[in-house]
């Protein structure tokens, strides 16, 4: 009796875990509102995150949050269908700011229902653009680069819209630091860095301002093997979380370069 009990048991948990994997896709892009760019990320938890709350579920629901790649696109190929809230934070104007009572002031999430394909795509007000200027330079296993970080959103622009959630201090607008990542992945950044090459340059209060829109020079540390290919990429952000109170501040990234070692 003991071993048929057993028996039915394993095989009632069996049938109850005989579902069909998730297999809905949702997939999109992140791009500049005014230049229709993308919005270059790193893929990982310091990159843009997309966050999914199902609302065809009653009752307390955990979000489901994944990230871009490095090019600002997303792609998640095993969900549910559901109908589901589609929030980003990410290195830009929030797209969701809410008061310190929790009413909502602008919500530019997107809500649907999630059935075979869907592309859901954002546009964005970056905080920074970064590029680099002209090829860098190698010498002696160590890498040269010129740096330019302008505003894609003003001053002005930020204050009106995050003083939306009556949170606003003019610190927050600060650039904080460029970065240097060198990697040899193709998908540098600080996920996929060399700590021994990679290189970083802080700026305290608003002393980055004047460098604003001119060329700044960076160089990695250390000293990389000749003969290597590496891959670098420049990054800079402000002194402001996304999600406010999450203590993540994102950066906004360049395009990635290949370099020669010689």
């Amino acid at each position: 009796m003991f071993l048929l009990t057993v028996c039915a048991v394993s095989c009632e948990l069996f049938e109850l875990d005989n579902y069909d994997a998730p297999s809905e896709v949702l997939y999109g892009s992140v791009v500049d509102s005014k230049t229709g760019a993308p919005v270059l990320t790193d893929q990982g938890s310091e990159g843009i995150r997309v966050r999914l709350i199902e609302t065809s579920w009653e009752g307390n629901v955990t979000p489901l949050d994944f990230y871009c790649k490095p090019d600002g696109t997303f792609r998640n190929a095993r969900l549910f269908e559901a109908d589901y809230n589609i929030r980003i934070d990410g290195p830009f104007v929030p797209v969701v700011i809410e008061n310190a009572e929790g009413t909502v002031m602008k919500d530019e999430s997107v809500n649907i229902h999630l059935k075979g394909e869907k592309e859901v795509n954002f546009s964005v007000q970056p905080f920074l653009n970064v590029e680099f200027v002209g090829s860098p330079q190698v010498s002696a296993g160590k890498i040269t680069a010129r740096v330019k970080v302008t505003r894609a959103t003003s001053r002005e622009e930020l204050k009106a819209a995050i003083g939306k959630s009556g949170d606003w201090k003019e610190s927050y607008a600060n650039v904080t630091d460029v970065q240097l990542f060198v990697s040899y992945s193709s998908t540098a950044g600080y996920r996929a860095r060399d700590s021994r090459w990679s290189s970083s340059v802080s700026y305290e209060g608003s002393s980055f301002e004047d460098l604003l829109g001119t060329n700044v020079t960076v160089k990695s540390n250390g000293t990389i093997l000749s003969g290597q290919k590496v891959f670098i990429r420049a990054a800079a952000r402000i002194n402001y979380d996304t999600p406010r109170g999450s203590g993540t501040r994102r950066w906004n990234y360049s395009d990635i370069v290949e370099v020669d070692i010689p």
